[in-house]
């Protein structure tokens, strides 16, 4: 029987998406909930989930094309009669093997289950990789086979048959410069263990790889030679014809949002800006000796998590910046928690994930969690939930090289924080003049939620935990 899946409401309300990528052709035979495509909303890069168990039939959309939701995405044969077929919704799945494929062609699954549909919850990593069917008169390719083909680039690797057919059940997540790097290696990245929390595999993880089965002196390219390779941005940006004078590219997706977001935020509500530069050495020597620190080694505590968690502390004393403007209800709702904002900026534009409920958070816990959040904003991964429900919003301009500049709030947020890069200076310090680490802090705020006496209030605190660490202490 032919299934169609319609491109489903994404759970944001938005009412079209960009098919980024498909994970599946026609002739595939796919798996329940197994991943078929990645596709792009106006928030996140966002997994789609089959529906249904079966062979592809037909793909409706390439890649760049915008699809309205509701509109048919891919269709199916599931294989048996309207009685024995999944529903729409995929409740039932049964092989879509033809009786000329070979015997040992591998099976899908066939017990019932519900699928996790994006709205509906995080479709799980368990299914296998799409399955090409059998060319007529083609003898099975076993699992022997496909060891052999798996090791064929690179001789020195010895890896066992049955490692490889389990290394490919889940679909390695990178980003593109890192395929490409492992491509220009000769290493499958479904060999390749990602070394973070996210369960990304990064550049560094791929060097470790080769570097442990004995490509390291053979093919791990210097910057020079890597030169080619696109960033997330490069990879992003759209080819440019030798001659061409302008470039034009299509206002869509994060991007788009962004600019609403930024504009409405902008217009709506009152911003002040104010700016504090601060000593901050002993924040600096704090990071130094946690770092020192072998049972810390594993954890990257940097002026980002000192910050936020002198944010968190002075968001408790100072609940005006944890507040929200609700022109509908006509209240200003005052949250007892806080959902830091981490502004990240990507190739496909800037993002805001949230940490939940930062304030129970220790200093290495923040860092983690920052950490994490990084790198799967940077990987395009971030879900659309996780830029919801933000409460305070922190940015690192610092990064760039950037004193100081004026933020825009997020929409929904009193405030945020922006940090500037720490520079060793010329500086007075108990009465003469010495080289400090100094840095500015500036903070943008509502004014129809916070006055300018507690927007000052609450930068100079935040400072003055920045200047002495220890006073962290001391607060609640």
């Amino acid at each position: 029987m032919t299934q169609d899946f319609r491109l489903p409401d994404l759970g944001e309300g938005l009412p079209e998406a960009e098919l980024v990528q498909w994970l599946v052709a026609v002739g595939d035979t796919v798996a329940l909930n197994q991943t078929i495509a990645e596709v792009e909303t106006a928030k996140a890069v966002v997994e789609l989930p089959s529906p249904h168990a079966g062979t592809v039939t037909a793909l409706h959309a390439e890649p760049g094309d915008v699809i309205e939701v509701g509109s048919v995405l891919i269709t199916f044969d599931t294989g048996g009669d309207d009685a024995s077929s999944s529903s729409p919704l995929g409740t039932s799945a049964t092989s879509a093997a033809s009786a000329e494929e070979p015997a040992a062609a591998p099976a899908v699954e066939t017990e019932r289950a519900e699928p996790n549909l994006v709205g509906y919850g995080a479709a799980p990593r368990s299914a296998g990789r799409p399955q090409r069917r059998a060319r007529a008169g083609a003898p099975a390719r076993t699992r022997s086979d496909t060891a052999v083909l798996e090791a064929a680039p690179h001789d020195a690797i010895s890896v066992d048959a049955m490692d490889v057919a389990e290394a490919r059940v889940e679909r390695p997540r990178s980003t593109p410069p890192v395929r490409a790097f492992a491509k220009q290696l000769g290493i499958d990245l479904a060999l390749v263990e990602a070394g973070g929390a996210s369960g990304i595999i990064t550049r560094a993880d791929v060097e470790a790889y080769a570097e442990r089965v004995g490509l390291a002196g053979a093919a791990v390219a210097t910057p020079a030679e890597t030169a080619g390779i696109p960033d997330t941005a490069e990879a992003l940006a759209p080819a440019r014809t030798p001659g061409e004078r302008t470039t034009r590219t299509p206002i869509r997706g994060v991007r788009r949002m962004t600019a609403d977001a930024m504009v409405r935020s902008a217009f709506t509500a009152p911003h002040v800006t104010t700016f504090l530069t601060v000593d901050v050495t002993a924040t600096s020597e704090l990071i130094a000796s946690l770092k020192a620190d072998r049972a810390l080694q594993d954890h990257r505590i940097g002026v980002m998590a000192v910050a936020a968690k002198a944010v968190c502390l002075a968001l408790g004393r100072h609940p005006g910046l944890n507040s929200k403007w609700d022109d509908e209800a006509g209240e200003i709702v005052e949250h007892h928690y806080v959902n830091l904002g981490i502004a990240a900026a990507t190739g496909r534009g800037l993002v805001v994930p949230n940490i939940r409920d930062a304030q129970e958070l220790t200093l290495v816990e923040l860092a983690d969690a920052i950490r994490a959040l990084a790198e799967t904003a940077r990987a395009g991964k971030t879900a659309p939930a996780d830029m919801m429900g933000g409460t305070f919003s922190i940015t690192n301009v610092g990064v760039f090289g950037v004193d100081a500049g004026t933020p825009i709030i997020n929409p929904g947020e009193a405030g945020i924080l922006a940090l500037g890069a720490v520079r060793r200076q010329p500086w007075e310090h108990h009465g003469e003049i010495a080289l400090r680490d100094v840095m500015t802090l500036a903070l943008s705020f509502d004014h129809r939620l916070v006055d300018g006496e507690q927007g000052s209030r609450f930068l100079v605190e935040v400072a003055d935990v920045l200047r002495e660490p220890g006073r962290a202490m001391l607060l609640r």
